[in-house]
């Protein structure tokens, strides 16, 4: 499932302040646990650079080579 569907606007949460203010932005991020806090990173994360469940994965690399053993030497 998309991580930015499971997330919803808490707009009672929202509130208009002067720009002259200080933020509280600490306060808020440390009254959150850590898996609150990834949970938003993968949000800002998916926000800017999009989901796409096919490239979510590691890529898979398959590589032959010839095999020697040891001792032989290549005819080549």
């Amino acid at each position: 499932m998309n991580t930015i569907d499971s997330f919803k606007m808490d707009r009672s949460a929202l509130s208009v302040a002067s720009t002259l203010e200080e933020p509280d932005d600490k306060e808020y991020w440390h009254a959150k646990t850590p898996q609150e806090r990834l949970q938003a990173v993968e949000l800002m994360r998916q926000i800017n650079y999009g989901y796409d469940p096919v490239t979510a994965r590691l890529r898979r690399v398959l590589e032959v080579v010839q095999f020697t053993p040891c001792g032989e030497e290549s005819e080549g």
